[in-house]
């Protein structure tokens, strides 16, 4: 069960008590008298905080400090770790107690959240801030690409909509256009209406951008 738990997760335990230890949730602590994983996760949040931060220092030169904070917050957080979780089928390998596997315990994304914190803790201690530098970029760089290319747009979809809307109740839809290059550096082209007419159209690295940049080429031409 371990092994195949640290091959989902590419790190080998030398301890590996201590990787059971990041997998035992209170409520199995508790029926059993063991120690849980809550001083782990505690520990855990303070490593991710600091490899994402220096991560985000060293490759978004392009960022200023306000931004880089907003770009941590949207990647650290229960939803991103709750994907990694998924993504390495965390939920299969919990200790839990009787009363938290009756209540889909497994699934739960705050317990889910909270384990990929715990282990993080657990690889720092067993080999280093290395292994626990490496796990966690591979798992959320990609998070954190798309967070830094959206956090600098101003919300032009919110001015637009504002715009729009000081003459009466308007329809605003935005549309995909087309979708470009491969999965892991995609272009899209989005368009703007209102009440069924075209405003202008845009192009970005994500969906979102790309929206943006049409709302932004709509309020030019307004």
């Amino acid at each position: 069960m371990i092994e195949e738990f640290e091959k989902n997760i590419g790190y080998i335990f030398k301890n590996k008590e201590l990787l059971k230890r990041a997998l035992t949730h209170t409520s199995y602590a508790y029926e059993k008298k063991v120690q849980s994983n809550e001083k782990l996760e505690f520990l855990g949040d303070s490593i991710l905080e600091f490899v994402s931060s220096n991560y985000l220092y060293i490759n978004y030169n392009n960022l200023n400090e306000g931004e880089m904070t907003k770009v941590r917050a949207s990647v650290v957080c229960e939803k991103s770790l709750y994907k990694v979780a998924l993504k390495h089928k965390f939920g299969e390998f919990l200790y839990l107690g009787k009363s938290e596997l009756s209540n889909n315990g497994n699934k739960n994304e705050a317990i889910l959240a909270d384990s990929v914190e715990a282990v993080i803790a657990a690889i720092f201690l067993d080999g280093g801030l290395e292994p626990a530098k490496e796990f966690i970029i591979s798992n959320l760089k990609d998070d954190i690409k798309i967070a830094s290319q959206n956090v600098g747009l101003k919300d032009y979809k919110t001015v637009l909509q504002e715009k729009l809307q000081q003459k009466g109740n308007v329809n605003i839809e935005y549309n995909i256009l087309k979708e470009h290059g491969p999965d892991h550096n995609k272009t899209f082209e989005a368009e703007v209406r209102c009440n069924g007419k075209q405003l202008a159209t845009g192009v970005g690295t994500s969906k979102k951008s790309a929206e943006m940049e049409a709302a932004k080429r709509a309020m030019e031409q307004l």
